[in-house]
């Protein structure tokens, strides 16, 4: 579904059961995002990408295989085309690194958000930033999506919405607004022309329920 000016709408940021909290599986995730409208997503799985993959093997042209990665000091960045996981842990500047090695974009999600010495924190992955996230429809506090916005306006870095959705019914609540493209290049090359689009932000119960799909997943396990 083109938007009126020949843009797509493209969702950077989501879930599947690839990640511990994600409650729909990969290609259940994008059958609901096109349903939702949209016309391309990443999926960005905590710490994995063989969901996305999985994904992209069936829908190649509306998947982008992505990578939450948890950085140290629990420092977030997403790196979006992606062709191996790359481990928690390691520094914002390393994983930066490894993202670019294998030809990724760096996407900083919900820098504001969550985190204590949230300025230090933001700073780091701003630093890096190929995009970065300024309408994140789970940030629930509006200031941490304002603050976003406007440190990345100020560094001059394109900005994007996303769902950061990890159940079916959030798709669509934020996506992003750009020119087409196919591969990171051309992803980036129309970074510079994206528009976020932050429909609505969804209630801190969201984050609760996340957790507890989380703790009855190990929970089921263990006993299995």
């Amino acid at each position: 579904m083109l938007a009126v000016d020949g843009m797509i709408r493209v969702d950077l940021h989501l879930h599947s059961t690839a990640s511990h909290d994600g409650w729909a599986s990969p290609t259940d995730v994008v059958e609901r995002a096109l349903d939702a409208g949209l016309d391309k997503v990443a999926i960005t799985d905590h710490g994995e990408i063989d969901g996305a993959l999985e994904a992209h093997s069936r829908f190649p042209d509306r998947v982008i295989v992505g990578e939450e990665i948890h950085c140290h000091g629990n420092t977030h960045l997403i790196g979006l085309f992606m062709e191996t996981r790359i481990p928690y842990g390691l520094s914002v500047s390393e994983t930066a690194r490894r993202i670019r090695q294998q030809g990724g974009v760096i996407y900083a999600p919900h820098p504001f958000a969550y985190l204590t010495r949230v300025a230090l924190r933001a700073a780091q992955v701003m630093a890096v930033a190929d995009m970065v996230e300024v309408f994140n429809s789970r940030a629930f506090l509006r200031m941490w999506n304002r603050r976003a916005a406007a440190a990345a306006s100020q560094r001059g870095i394109p900005s994007a919405a996303s769902s950061d959705a990890h159940f079916p019914y959030e798709l669509g609540r934020a996506y992003t607004e750009m020119p087409d493209f196919c591969d990171a290049p051309g992803f980036l090359r129309s970074a510079i022309h994206a528009r976020p689009v932050g429909k609505r932000i969804g209630s801190p119960w969201l984050h609760v329920a996340s957790r507890l799909l989380a703790d009855w997943r190990r929970v089921t396990r263990w006993r299995a």
